[in-house]
Order: structure tokens, then C-alpha cells, then sequence
């Protein structure tokens, strides 16, 4: 069920799902608009599922929500920078399937887009990431920040590589840090195999 902050966009991330699949799923247009005490369905039906993009069953022997390379067919990555300034403190799970990196720095330190796109959720709606903004780079890639102590873009925002998003808060154990997430259709990639090295 929607509740009060929850987008199409944050709804999907939660579950490690391809929004225009949650989209189809539910007969929701292109403009992504959904309603606070709407039920959404998180599974195809028949007819939902042998149309358009078909929902694929994990292939045995994988877990569901865990890092994998880009599938051959998957469209190229953005040119992905660096979000924050710092020393990677090691990769993260979230206990919605997520997986990221944490990268150690100093509490207000600017965090920076990964690469252009628009804004698609700010806020503190998805437990484990504290404030939250989640960028949609193409119809295929989204990248996410956690942890952040200030914000500033709001949602709707076109941003650039580059561009100061928000202010570095704390993580767990009150440790200063940034959490950084990269998903392509919805399911997550590993961004250590994304971001260039680093000197």
C-alpha cells in the first residue's frame, strides 16, 4: 500500500524491482503519478507478465538483489564519477536487498552526482539509508546516496556530473560516510566494477 512519501521510484528500490515493470504491473502511465492508500501489485500477473518487458526469474543458484555484472544487452553505463571525496570504508548490504559501497569521510563534506540525470526521490522514506537521493540517469540506470546530512536538489531536479547534491552525514555506528548505489533495472551492480580507479 502507498504510503504518505513513497513514489513509484523509492516503492521500486525497496524491492529490488525495474520501475517500468512495477509501472506495467499496475496499469500506471508514463508520467509515474500514484496515490497515498493505493495497493500496488509487486508480481506479474499472466497477462502482465507475457507482455512488454517479461519478468525473469532469477536463475538458480543466485541470490536475489546481489551484485552482478551488466548483462551483455544492457545498455552502456553513464560515465560515473566518483561521489565523494574519501576512503572507501568497504560495501554495504541493505536489508532490502541492496548493495553498495561506503565511502569514510568528514561529517558536511560535499557529496556530488555520479553522472547527469534528474532527481527522481529525496527523503528518508527507505529505512537503512537515512536521507536519501536517488538519481535516474537513462530509462535504464539509477544511482542512489545515503546518509547524507543536508539536501540540495529536490526531486524533479536535472542535475550534472559533478554537481554538489548533498552534504556528507553520518552512517552506522555514527561513523561520518557516505553510501553509494548504483542499479540497473532496477537490480543492483557492483560500483567498485563502475567508477573509474582512483589515483
Amino acid at each position: 500500500m502507498v504510503r504518505s512519501g513513497d513514489t513509484l521510484y523509492s516503492i521500486a528500490w525497496r524491492h529490488s524491482l525495474d520501475y517500468h515493470e512495477l509501472a506495467r504491473w499496475n496499469g500506471i502511465g508514463t508520467d509515474y503519478r500514484i496515490a497515498v492508500g493505493q495497493v500496488l501489485r509487486l508480481t506479474p500477473t499472466a497477462a502482465t507478465g507475457a507482455s512488454g518487458v517479461a519478468h525473469r526469474a532469477a536463475p538458480a543458484g543466485t541470490v536475489r538483489g546481489a551484485p552482478a555484472a551488466p548483462p551483455a544487452s544492457a545498455p552502456p553505463p553513464p560515465r560515473w564519477q566518483w561521489p565523494t571525496d574519501g576512503t572507501l570504508a568497504g560495501s554495504v548490504h541493505q536489508p532490502q536487498g541492496g548493495v553498495g559501497l561506503a565511502i569514510a569521510g568528514s561529517a558536511g563534506q560535499e557529496v556530488r552526482a555520479a553522472a547527469a540525470g534528474r532527481v527522481v526521490y529525496t527523503g528518508t522514506g527507505l529505512r537503512s539509508y537515512g536521507e536519501l537521493v536517488i538519481i535516474k540517469h537513462d530509462e535504464a540506470w539509477l544511482s542512489a546516496y545515503g546518509y547524507n546530512r543536508e539536501l540540495f536538489v529536490s526531486e524533479g531536479d536535472t542535475v550534472r556530473a559533478g554537481q554538489r547534491i548533498a552534504a556528507m552525514g553520518l552512517g552506522p555506528g555514527q561513523q561520518s560516510q557516505l553510501y553509494f548505489e548504483i542499479r540497473l533495472n532496477g537490480r543492483p551492480v557492483d560500483p567498485a566494477g563502475q567508477l573509474p580507479p582512483r589515483d
